[in-house]
């Protein structure tokens, strides 16, 4: 069987579901004690007082039939009746009741349980009973047809009824609500730490180490503590490579210096003069390389602190600046300032965009950038003209240092494989991704820059 509407219909969340956990079984505790214990227990309860009230009742009828005029039917029925403690009018008020019982119109409120069993109780031992009247739960008005006339009887109805029922299920009520709150409070505290420490790793997957302290339960101070030793692992890795590298930047770094020095102060040789320039050629690539590598090294996307900006202005921002340096790019669709605020480094992202920038010009004639808003993100995309990247590599040119030669046209620039990796990687410091697909408006590359709100 297929439970996927069920599990829709589930909370989400811990909290709601450890609050169900909870609400469940008192609930269904609840309905088992009303059905089994009020409608079983309290119904034999009441139908039993009724059958002792049904003699009297009985007793009262047989004065009245046994005398042999209406007067002296009221006689009797008025002698009996006050110790009794019965209110008896004959004849009955009112018009004239049918004599047949099934007929008989009985009223009773819908919420009023016991009164179906004090009705049935009633008409099975009370030949010639008429309607009877529950509709005021403090009394229980009949009618009985007598050779007299129809004769009408009122008693209180705590004779016939069990008055507990109510209080039970006042107690039940309150009770459990009471304990209810009881567990909401001490989940709510139960739930606090995990809450805190899943906000200091959402923090931390975004490039901020929060404070945080384990709390709670044995097993979320040991999931707290597995997380500390996690992130100081994971920040002591990141400390070593950049030492790492800045050794090796200063490493690599100088001599290069010594060779384009060396290479600058050779003497103008006709023979030798092509192949110095293609030492020249690849003693600047190797710098370009060495630059490119630290700068994705580097780390940037976790460096700074975040700030809340507006993205729709910040992207306009950047892609003036990008039209001042000579590049095509132009912003085609902007929900306007001040609908949302967006988390972000802005540093960072400026540097993902700029790389998009280069790209799209790079590989074709121009690009077009275009911002909207959901309810949850904000989306960012840029379109380009030019030849775009295959479905099946584009995993792949999402990796660093990754050139698609058949994909994308190396004519047009010395790139080196990191734009899209390090525009992806910026994405994954704040939460987002990045996707990659096919410009249905310009037919080159689609780069889409995903950003929680």
């Amino acid at each position: 069987m297929n439970f996927d509407w069920l599990k829709r219909l589930m909370p989400r969340g811990l909290y709601g579901r450890a609050a169900l956990i909870l609400i469940l079984p008192v609930v269904t505790i609840q309905l088992v004690v009303s059905v089994v214990f009020l409608q079983r227990h309290f119904e034999g309860v009441t139908e039993q007082m009724t059958a002792t009230m049904l003699r009297e009742l009985a007793y009262v009828a047989a004065r009245a039939e046994a005398a042999p005029d209406p007067v002296a039917a009221v006689a009797a029925v008025a002698a009996v009746a006050g110790p009794l403690d019965l209110g008896v009018a004959l004849p009955a008020p009112g018009p004239a009741q049918d004599p047949d019982p099934a007929s008989s119109a009985d009223q009773r409120v819908f919420y009023d349980l016991s009164g179906r069993v004090v009705i049935e109780t009633l008409r099975a031992g009370l030949p010639g009973l008429g309607e009877v009247d529950l509709s005021n739960l403090r009394e229980v008005r009949l009618t009985l047809n007598t050779r007299h006339g129809p004769m009408e009887l009122r008693f209180d109805r705590r004779r016939v009824s069990a008055t507990n029922p109510h209080q039970l299920i006042v107690l039940m009520l309150g009770t459990g609500l009471l304990m209810t709150l009881v567990a909401f409070l001490f989940l709510r505290n139960q739930l606090r730490p995990i809450r805190r420490l899943a906000i200091a790793a959402e923090a931390f997957g975004k490039g901020r180490a929060l404070p945080y302290r384990p709390a709670g339960a044995q097993e979320v101070r040991a999931a707290g503590t597995a997380f500390l030793e996690m992130r100081a692992r994971i920040e002591r890795q990141i400390e070593q490579r950049t030492l790492m590298l800045s050794g090796i930047s200063h490493d690599l770094r100088t001599p290069l210096t010594r060779l384009r020095l060396g290479l600058s102060m050779l003497p103008d040789d006709p023979e030798t003069r092509d192949e110095v320039a293609a030492m020249e050629r690849d003693v600047a690539e190797m710098g370009r390389l060495v630059d490119a590598f630290l700068d994705f090294a580097r780390d940037e996307a976790t460096a700074g602190e975040p700030e809340r900006i507006d993205p729709c202005a910040f992207v306009a921002h950047v892609v003036e600046d990008a039209r001042r340096a000579g590049q095509p790019v132009s912003l085609t669709e902007c929900p306007g300032p001040g609908l949302a605020l967006i988390t972000v480094r802005p540093d960072a992202l400026r540097r993902a965009l700029e790389n998009l920038f280069g790209n799209a010009v790079r590989y074709g004639t121009r690009a077009e950038v275009s911002v909207t808003l959901g309810p949850r993100s904000c989306r960012i995309v840029v379109e380009d003209d030019g030849p775009g990247i295959p479905a099946d590599r584009r995993e792949e040119a999402l990796r660093p240092f990754t050139r698609l030669d058949p994909a994308r046209n190396q004519n047009r620039g010395q790139g080196v494989g990191l734009g899209l990796s390090i525009a992806a990687d910026i994405l994954r410091g704040h939460g987002g991704s990045l996707r990659l697909g096919d410009s249905a408006r310009l037919g080159g590359l689609r780069v889409e820059l995903v950003l929680p709100l």
